[in-house]
């Protein structure tokens, strides 16, 4: 079957890879319908290896280096391991990307995505979601509801993680919420607050095409810090009030030092941009202002409820996802596009087929 193997930084192939094997104990094997690319894999092709274990094997799985990217997947289990439950031949489904140990305190307790040694769909596991079939644990798939079509059961997974850091952050009706970043987990987070009932969802946004679809996804106001003092505008659009909930969603310095900044007087910043380099926060603004700062990484735990609140009218997938690409352009139809012109893109979907 054709995958895309991360061999090396700025080498992706599409190539010819084994069949998976029959599913083991406890595993299923899944037929992918739709892969999202995410920016964990941008930042893998660009800038990587940031969770690939190039030089030696992952201590839980095994897998090393060249290895088979995706994670963001929907699809169709096409065979069962012994022991399986509550699954059948045919159950569409989306995939959690966490692997644990299952021996350390967090694996025991429930916390799986703060293992100790946690393995990664995409990254460090044997099979990802750009290719035709993996086998996945039993324990990382959710059923898809009849009226959720495959496409929009690829954002299952990182809608959770929007949703996830949106709990943690404990978003409520009274809360004022900034999203810095419209890019999809933006979008994503910028939804997941307005179901949770958010009063205002305010985006921050400098690129065209990405302030479109964050006023497409029903954002209260954008601000464009490109054309206008955030600060200022963020007092406008809030009357005053601040931002109680802030979400970092972009991983660069400057917007990372901003989030802090947008945060009122003992509001909440939630970080989920992935980092390359340190970023700078304002320490002593965090002091006087008792501001708390909290990270979250992926919707663990929360894939059911996640599914659930997509079945809200007010769940926009079809305007998150602006592009649909064949496996075998990748690279050239989405890596590189996303970029080198994300202004032009949001969400792109890669279909094996």
């Amino acid at each position: 079957m054709k995958a895309a193997v991360w061999h090396a930084r700025e080498d992706v192939r599409v190539e010819e890879v084994h069949d998976p094997p029959l599913p083991e104990i406890g595993q299923v094997q899944v037929e992918v319908a739709w892969c999202g690319i995410c920016g964990t894999d941008l930042h893998e092709y660009a800038g990587g290896p940031l969770y690939i274990p190039a030089n030696k094997a992952h201590p839980v799985t095994g897998v090393q280096a060249p290895v088979i990217i995706g994670h963001e997947m929907s699809g169709r289990v096409v065979a069962l391991g012994e022991g399986v439950e509550g699954f059948k031949i045919g159950d569409r489904i989306a995939a959690c990307p966490i692997i644990g140990c299952g021996e350390c305190r967090w694996c025991r307790t429930g916390s799986m995505a703060q293992c100790d040694k946690v393995a990664f769909l995409g990254t460090s596991w044997w099979g990802g979601g750009f290719s035709d079939r993996l086998n996945l644990y039993a324990y990382q798939c959710y059923h898809l509801p009849d009226s959720m079509p495959d496409e929009i059961g690829a954002l299952v997974e990182p809608f959770a993680s929007t949703a996830r850091a949106v709990v943690r952050a404990g978003v409520n009706s009274e809360h004022n919420v900034a999203i810095l970043g419209a890019g999809p987990i933006g979008l994503m987070s910028l939804l997941a607050a307005a179901i949770r009932g958010a009063k205002r969802v305010v985006a921050v946004e400098v690129a065209e095409r990405r302030i479109e679809a964050a006023a497409g996804c029903g954002a209260t106001a954008v601000i464009n810090p490109n054309r206008e003092d955030p600060l200022k505008r963020a007092e406008e659009v809030t009357e005053g009030e601040g931002f109680d909930v802030v979400v970092e969603c972009v991983g660069q310095q400057s917007t990372g030092l901003l989030a802090g900044r947008l945060t009122r007087t003992r509001g909440t910043l939630a970080v989920m941009g992935v980092f390359e380099e340190p970023a700078p926060l304002d320490f002593t603004d965090l002091v006087f202002r008792e501001k708390t700062v909290i990270g979250s990484m992926s919707g663990y735990g929360l894939f059911d409820e996640a599914i659930r609140m997509m079945g809200d009218p007010r769940f926009k997938g079809n305007v998150i996802i602006t592009q649909r690409i064949r496996l075998q352009d990748l690279i050239e139809e989405g890596f590189r596009p996303l970029l080198t012109e994300k202004h032009k893109h949001v969400k792109t979907l890669v279909s094996p087929r």
